[in-house]
């Protein structure tokens, strides 16, 4: 059933595509809470994304980019707060039940 939807999805726009896994990653999130993910939205968002890191990262040379990503590491270590576990079982809905045949 997968490949038979991976076959039929439209092509992406050239400017980037959705790769097998990120699709793979969507179904599962639109299998496990019923959800219907917006595949244009979702292109453009990762186009913005990309681009944000260029703009970002042009122009800057490594030691910087280290700092900075040595130092949002240290804040992440020193946070030490676990992220809050969620549970998936509740939030699926309840199957429905079929009587036990006599």
């Amino acid at each position: 059933m997968i490949r038979r939807i991976i076959r039929k999805r439209r092509p992406a726009p050239t400017l980037a595509g959705i790769s097998l896994e990120e699709e793979l990653a969507l179904l599962r999130v639109e299998l496990m809470y019923g959800l219907r993910v917006n595949r244009e939205a979702y292109l453009r968002r990762k186009v913005d994304e990309r681009n944000e890191v260029v703009t970002r990262l042009r122009g800057r040379d490594t030691t910087t980019m280290l700092a900075d990503l040595r130092g949002s590491l240290e804040r992440a270590v020193k946070s030490g707060a676990p992220a809050p576990v969620v549970d998936l079982q509740s939030r699926r809905p309840a199957p429905p039940e079929d009587p036990e045949p006599a």
